[in-house]
């Protein structure tokens, strides 16, 4: 099963990627500025987000097995229709829908983990599934600058989409008649919406939640989407040059997932916290005063790792923050991560609007460096 759930990861993390190294081909063709598709980066995380108050308690309630695979077809189906549109408001459309239904995939897939695997092996374990996440942060950039370049942008999300789609039938095929029988609680009550009641009401989960919507207003919504554009506009470089170079996270992020276990029981989690976010607003400062595109990949080798040592921190304890109703607390988690994205992507697309990419890095180094410190108070405060 984890082995299809990669793969589920894999085409979840193609679709979030997917339009890095495309931006500047998809606003020429559709006749609008760079700057204002950050739309389509806010629409797919505002519904990603907001999608977590039905996806998470619809898991608990339903099996999170069953919902992750209809999820994944519908995400197939509706990126291909991506190839489709003649205009930035269908588009928008469109992007928003896949980010109502791919919001299931990840956060499920994690909660079934947290379901199934003890505490102590669980970060390790999610490191597995991040593979397919890292995969799609190697691939996806590369694949969709050189499908843009030679086939059109629109290619990208065939293909895109067509992973998806084997994805959720491979499920289907490894599930066959189970996939009709509500799998096993694992630890969920299905007690529903009221999960979100619980939720709220812990501090510890409050401040986890705060964390991850800062983390992915910083690094999801304002750095990680403009660094294609960034290449591409400052360094002159192609879209299959600068996906290529985006790629390259992927590789620290690999690195991640194989000493996700030796990391943990090394270092431990506050320690992982505090050098990933530090080590993030690093490089960050760093993206500000770069003066030759080459040296962009050494700082994307670094962000991979970096970003997974905190994020992955995140991640574990949100399989933990309400553990009688798992797939809503993962969904909650989520809901936060994509919300600080949809509105970092509209901040920080007007800051380089009118200030510049390299200012926008700047600030989003001194507020990466801040946040780090903070979640690190936050996880030694008792829940």
């Amino acid at each position: 099963m984890l082995n299809a759930l990669i793969l589920g990861g894999f085409a979840s993390g193609c679709g979030m990627r997917l339009l890095d190294p495309l931006l500047p081909m998809i606003a020429g063709d559709l006749k609008v500025e760079v700057a204002s598709l950050s739309i389509l980066i806010a629409a797919f995380a505002l519904a990603y987000g907001t999608g977590q108050i039905i996806t998470g308690p619809l898991g608990d309630k339903l099996g999170k097995i069953r919902v992750l695979t209809v999820a994944l077809l519908l995400y197939g189906v509706l990126t291909m229709g991506g190839a489709l549109v003649t205009g930035l408001p269908l588009l928008v459309a469109l992007r928003a829908f896949c980010g109502l239904i791919g919001g299931a995939i990840i956060p499920l897939a994690m909660a079934w983990i947290g379901d199934t695997v003890p505490y102590a092996e669980r970060q390790a374990v999610i490191g597995r599934l991040l593979t397919g996440m890292v995969g799609a942060q190697l691939l996806a950039g590369p694949i969709a600058g050189v499908l843009g370049e030679f086939f059109g942008w629109r290619a990208a999300f065939i293909a895109c989409g067509g992973v998806a789609l084997l994805a959720g039938l491979l499920l289907v095929k490894k599930q066959g008649p189970g996939l009709l029988r509500r799998e096993s609680q694992g630890g969920s009550s299905g007690i529903g919406m009221a999960a979100w009641g619980r939720m709220l009401s812990r501090p510890a989960a409050r401040r986890l939640m705060l964390a991850a919507a800062i983390d992915g207003f910083l690094l999801f919504g304002g750095a990680f989407p403009y660094l294609g554009s960034f290449l591409i506009q400052e360094f002159g470089l192609s879209a299959a040059g600068a996906g290529l170079v985006v790629a390259v996270f992927g590789l620290g992020s690999l690195t991640y997932t194989r000493l996700a276990k030796r990391l943990v029981s090394g270092f431990g989690e506050l320690k992982m916290v505090l050098f990933g976010g530090a080590t993030l607003a690093l490089g960050l400062a760093a993206l500000a005063i770069v003066p030759d595109w080459h040296l962009i990949i050494l700082i994307q080798l670094v962000f991979g790792m970096a970003f997974f040592t905190f994020h992955g921190v995140l991640q574990a304890r949100a399989t933990e923050a309400l553990p009688e109703a798992r797939a809503t607390s993962v969904a909650a988690f989520a809901m936060a991560l994509f919300l600080g994205q949809s509105l970092g992507s509209v901040v920080f697309g007007q800051i380089m609007g009118f200030a510049g990419y390299r200012t926008a890095f700047a600030i989003a180094a001194v507020a990466m460096l801040a946040l780090a410190i903070w979640t690190r108070a936050s996880l030694r405060r008792p829940a």
